[in-house]
C-alpha cells in the first residue's frame, strides 16, 4: 500500500471521532462513482443520505468510512460527517506548516488560472490543487483533506453564488497569497446591489489571508481601487497586473500566432519579458500575468513559471480546440461550453474576431444564467461584439437568448431554439469545411450538448 494519507487514529484525532475498526487510507472521496481503492469514503447527507451508498463504496475499494451511522465497514464514528470533513481539512492544513498556499477567485477565469498555477507548482516540487471546479463549501474542505503532509505548495479555487460563502472557505485554506482574476456581472441576481455586491463577496477571500500575505489584483477592472483598499485593510501587500505602467506586471501586447497559440509581451517588475502560450483567448494576456505573480508569491522561480505557462494547454470546455473531419475537409470546434457571462462572452468573441479563418466564423450560444432582471439587456448587447468580430452565422438556444436573436440582423441568423436539444440538427446541417465554430454558454443551459453534437460529426470518431 502506498504511504497512508490518513490512519484511522489520525482521522479520529482530527475529527473528535471514535475508531470502530482500524484502517489507513490513501485518498478521500464523497462520491461512490469516483471512489478509488484505498480511499476514505465520507457519506454526506443532502438530498440523499450518503450512508446508503457505503456498501457500494466498499465494493469499489474504499478502505474505511467516516460515518455518523453504523456501517458494515471499518469506520471512524462522528456526529456529523460534513463537520468532520471540514475538521479533517483543517488538520491537513495544520500538519503541513511548510506548505505555501494560494487561493484564486474571480468572476471569470478562476478555474483556468488555478490550473495554470498548479502546472507551475508541480514543476517546482510536491504540489497539491483542487480537481475540476471543487470550489464550494464541500469542494474546498475535501481538497484540503486530500492534501499530503509533505506538500510544499498548494493552490485552491474558491467560488461563490451568494455573499458570505467565501469567508469560511478562505478561513479553511489560510492562504499566503490570493488572486482575484476580475469582478463582473456574474450571479448578480443574488445581490441586491448587483456588481458592487459581487465585488464585496470576492473580497471575502482576503478574510483568511495569513499575516504578511499577498493579494494579486486586476488593475484594469473597475473594482480595483475598492479591492486594493480591502486588501490593504486586511494587511496584504498588493501586486497588480494590467495595462498601466504602474502595475507590478504590465501587459504590453498579446498576439495570436499562426498555430492556435499566442505571444505575450510584458514588463514584470520593470524587466521586459516575452513568452509563448498555447492559449489563443485574449483574456490570457492578463491571466498569464496573474499566474506569474501568484507563482512568484508561492516561491516558484520565474524560469519554472514561464516553462509551465508555455506548456499549459486549454482545458476541455474552456477554449479547447478540436479539428472535426467532415465530408470535403474539416472545421475547427472551439469548445467554450463550460460557462459564460457577459465578460467571458465578450472576451471569447474578441478572440474569435482576431483569428484568421478559411471559411466562416460561426458562434453557437446558450443562455447566460443568474443575471437577474437585466438578463434580456445583457443578452441583446452581445450583438455588438458579434458584429465587431465579423461573425458570419449565429445559432442560439434558450429563452434568454431570444433577446439576442431579435437584436441580430437577419443575415447573421443561423438558427434559434428555445430548448437546447432542438438546435442540434439544424446546427449540424449548417456547418461547412473551413468554418471556425465557437460554442459557449452557461453550464446549466446545456451548451456542452451542442459541443458534443458537433464533435460527433467527426468522421474519424465515427470510424
Amino acid at each position: 500500500m502506498p504511504d497512508a494519507l490518513w490512519t484511522a487514529d489520525e482521522i479520529a484525532k482530527a475529527t473528535g471521532g471514535r475508531v470502530a475498526a482500524d484502517f489507513a487510507v490513501t485518498g478521500v472521496s464523497i462520491d461512490t462513482r469516483t471512489v478509488e481503492p484505498g480511499d476514505l469514503f465520507v457519506p454526506l447527507v443532502g438530498a440523499r443520505d450518503g450512508h446508503d451508498f457505503v456498501p457500494q463504496a466498499v465494493a469499489n475499494g474504499a478502505a474505511g468510512v467516516l460515518a455518523a451511522k453504523a456501517v458494515a465497514a471499518p469506520a471512524v464514528m462522528v456526529e456529523d460527517t460534513f463537520k468532520a470533513l471540514e475538521a479533517l481539512g483543517v488538520a491537513a492544513r495544520d500538519r503541513a506548516p511548510q506548505c505555501r498556499r494560494g487561493a484564486v477567485t474571480g468572476s471569470v477565469g478562476k478555474t483556468s488560472v488555478t490550473r495554470a498555477i498548479e502546472a507551475g507548482l508541480r514543476l517546482a516540487g510536491k504540489a497539491h490543487a483542487s480537481v475540476k471546479s471543487y470550489n464550494n463549501h464541500i469542494g474546498v474542505p475535501l481538497t484540503l483533506a486530500r492534501m499530503p503532509r509533505d506538500t510544499q505548495r498548494a493552490v485552491f479555487e474558491v467560488g461563490m453564488n451568494h455573499a458570505g460563502e467565501i469567508t469560511p472557505l478562505s478561513g479553511f485554506v489560510r492562504p499566503h497569497a490570493v488572486a482575484i482574476t476580475t469582478v463582473g456581472p456574474v450571479h448578480i441576481e443574488n445581490f441586491a446591489d448587483g456588481e458592487a455586491g459581487v465585488a464585496r463577496a470576492k473580497a471575502e477571500i482576503l478574510a483568511g489571508l495569513e499575516p504578511g500575505g499577498i493579494a494579486v489584483l486586476n488593475a484594469d477592472n473597475r473594482w480595483f481601487e475598492f479591492l486594493k483598499g480591502e486588501a490593504e485593510k486586511a494587511g496584504a501587500t498588493v501586486w497588480s497586473f494590467g495595462s498601466s505602467p504602474d502595475c507590478t506586471a504590465q501587459l504590453l501586447s498579446f498576439s495570436p500566432d499562426l498555430v492556435g497559440g499566442s505571444v505575450v509581451r510584458a514588463v514584470l517588475r520593470g524587466e521586459p519579458v516575452e513568452f509563448s502560450l498555447l492559449q489563443s483567448g485574449v483574456h490570457w494576456g492578463p491571466n498569464s500575468l496573474c499566474v506569474l505573480l501568484m507563482l512568484e508569491a508561492l516561491d516558484v522561480p520565474r524560469k519554472t513559471a514561464l516553462t509551465a505557462l508555455a506548456g499549459f494547454a486549454p482545458i476541455e470546455g474552456r477554449g479547447a480546440e478540436k479539428t472535426i473531419r467532415v465530408e470535403g475537409g474539416a472545421f475547427t470546434l472551439v469548445d467554450e461550453s463550460y460557462n459564460a457571462n457577459p465578460v467571458s462572452m465578450q472576451a471569447a468573441l474578441t478572440t474569435l474576431g482576431a483569428r484568421k479563418v478559411e471559411g466562416r466564423r460561426v458562434v453557437v450560444l446558450t443562455d447566460m444564467l443568474e443575471l437577474g432582471e437585466d438578463s434580456g439587456r445583457f443578452h441583446a448587447e452581445l450583438a455588438e461584439p458579434i458584429a465587431r468580430a465579423n461573425v458570419d452565422l449565429v445559432f442560439l438556444a434558450g429563452v434568454h437568448m431570444k433577446s439576442l436573436w431579435e437584436a441580430l440582423p437577419p443575415t447573421r441568423r443561423g438558427g434559434y431554439a428555445e430548448v437546447t436539444e432542438k438546435l442540434t440538427a439544424p446546427l449540424a446541417g449548417a456547418i461547412r469545411p473551413g468554418d471556425v465554430v465557437m460554442v459557449k454558454g452557461s453550464n446549466g443551459s446545456k451548451a456542452g450538448l451542442l459541443a458534443q453534437a458537433l464533435a460527433a460529426l467527426d468522421r474519424g470518431e465515427q470510424g
